[in-house]
């Protein structure tokens, strides 16, 4: 059962036409465990080692994150040739391949890795995989760092697939031997369709031990889906480059709800969305922190739309220890 509570306390509406209005806040939302971690990496080893803390690719896929850590002292750089010989680099919570550690050590780097412990799974799934010598369907979008880190975990054995329609034109040395993986943040219909029609290819095709479409994902798009049913409008907090972001869109739409649209923050938000709008339904992906969304349920409140009412379809405890390598520094500060 679904249950329904009202959080957020905001100044009651007193506008007549409100009580023909509502808005609907999925719960669980913004940070997940693995985003939470490596925020937490960053800002800890900025508070021990001190400025500048280089950080290879966005730490996790939102702007406002990055620009805040940037303020306390983060350089965020593209590749590990930007980063000076011997100083300390965290990687993304999206993961790297063999090639960048070999790399970092190269350059005589230190090195935090806050890789999502999720993400480190299916690196895992890989190798294992690779070892006993299956070819690798990976799903996922080409160019995220997610799939371009698992892709290094075994090159030769991945081929990467984008949708059903790549299914056929897959060349693998034996239709006997295919297992499959995906990248964690994608949308959990599309991805089990896109299964499907690889299975019905290569019926021996061999599962992952477990989904590899993380909890958190999991838990959003489901939140989603149930505020999304009856919604005219739904707005989902997050930026574009954040995949599990894009991903709440479109799953609030197949689930019906009249338009939905992302948005970083309320600033974005087109007063004309809500012209004739009755219920609307918010969320944000799990890279956003919870002001975000505050603002955004401000901005509806300052517009004539009521207290927020949070609908919960899943409790999340999951909470994952900080990298072992700044575990230790931090315990030899502390004696």
């Amino acid at each position: 059962m679904v249950a329904m509570s009202t959080d957020l306390g905001m100044p009651p509406v007193l506008d007549a036409e409100a009580a023909d209005r509502s808005v609907l806040l999925a719960a669980p939302r913004g940070y997940c465990a693995g985003v939470d971690r490596a925020v937490i990496t960053v800002e800890k080893a900025l508070d021990l080692y001190g400025a500048p803390v280089y950080v290879r690719k966005q730490i996790v896929h939102n702007k406002h994150v990055v620009s805040n850590l940037e303020s306390r002292g983060a350089v965020f750089v593209e590749e590990l040739g930007e980063v000076p010989e011997g100083a300390t680099v965290v990687f993304s919570a999206h993961g790297v391949s063999p090639e960048v550690h070999k790399q970092a050590e190269e350059r005589s780097l230190k090195t935090i890795d806050a890789t999502c412990p999720l993400v480190t799974k299916v690196h895992h799934e890989a190798r294992r995989f690779a070892r006993e010598d299956y070819d690798i369907l990976l799903i996922g979008h080409e160019g995220h760092e997610e799939v371009e880190g698992t892709s290094g975990e075994a090159p030769e054995h991945i081929h990467l697939v984008q949708s059903p329609e790549d299914v056929a034109g897959l060349d693998v040395r034996d239709p006997e031997k295919v297992a499959w993986l995906s990248q964690t943040t994608l949308s959990v219909d599309e991805t089990m369709t896109i299964v499907d029609a690889i299975r019905e290819r290569f019926p021996r095709l061999l599962d992952p031990p477990s989904d590899d479409i993380c909890y958190a994902t999991q838990n959003r798009q489901m939140a989603i889906k149930e505020i999304s049913r009856e919604a005219d409008l739904v707005i989902v907090v997050g930026s574009g480059n954040s995949s599990n972001s894009v991903r709440l869109v479109e799953v609030a739409l197949e689930a019906g709800a009249e338009a939905a649209y992302r948005v970083d923050d309320a600033t974005e938000i087109d007063p004309a969305w809500l012209d004739g709008v009755r219920t609307v339904s918010v969320t944000s992906g799990a890279s956003v922190p919870e002001d975000l969304v505050e603002g955004v349920l401000t901005y509806l409140a300052e517009r004539g739309y009521p207290d927020a009412r949070a609908v919960h379809t899943a409790e999340e405890s999951l909470i994952f220890a900080l990298p072992p390598e700044l575990r230790r520094d931090l315990r030899a500060a502390q004696r």
